[in-house]
């Protein structure tokens, strides 16, 4: 996946304007909890809010990715007042869709509700991408967005993403968007 073994096993910080992208920590988690919960953020991700023994769950699967993968989530935090806005990264969760996704690595963001409508989530994937840039064997990345997700849709178009095509996932038709990675999409 990788194109050289990652030098480091964990989110490497980054920072915008705006934003600090960092590592997660296990002091994170009663906020990732209530993230995870809120069933305002959770409408167009499966709809039902998640447990603590699920976002748990959740969280290990994310450190994983930097531990196996070399990429994965970053904590995405206001740089002004360090107040928490969402999780914004790069995953490959072998989902089981029709085509596959394979080894072509998936953007996904998730921002608390009250951060929503700020352009955070633009922010962050753009400096995302910008890390990315060159990392991948893979020539482009991917998203899944439930169709009736506007705002996500709008970020990805945003970010350089162009619809693909649907598939179901867990009985839910989604729209995969791809886009690039080069020189010229940064």
């Amino acid at each position: 996946m990788l194109r050289t073994p990652p030098l480091n096993r964990e989110a490497p910080l980054l920072e915008t304007e705006r934003l600090r992208l960092r590592a997660h920590s296990l002091a994170d988690f009663p906020t990732y909890c209530t993230l995870w919960a809120d069933p305002a953020v959770m409408r167009y991700i499966g709809g039902k809010p998640n447990t603590a023994e699920e976002s748990w769950a959740r969280l290990l699967r994310n450190a994983g990715h930097w531990s196996l993968l070399g990429f994965g989530s970053w904590w995405v935090e206001e740089r002004a007042t360090g107040e928490f806005v969402g999780e914004v990264g790069l995953f490959n969760y072998q989902r089981m869709i029709e085509p596959p996704l394979g080894e072509t690595p998936e953007f996904g963001w998730i921002l608390s509700s009250t951060k929503h409508g700020h352009g955070y989530a633009t922010e962050a994937v753009q400096a995302i991408l910008a890390w990315a840039n060159g990392r991948f064997v893979a020539s482009e990345a991917a998203c899944l967005i439930d169709p009736e997700n506007t705002a996500s849709l709008h970020v990805a178009k945003k970010c350089g993403f162009l619809p693909s095509h649907s598939v179901t996932y867990r009985d839910t038709q989604m729209q995969v968007l791809l886009r690039r990675f080069d020189s010229q999409n940064t």
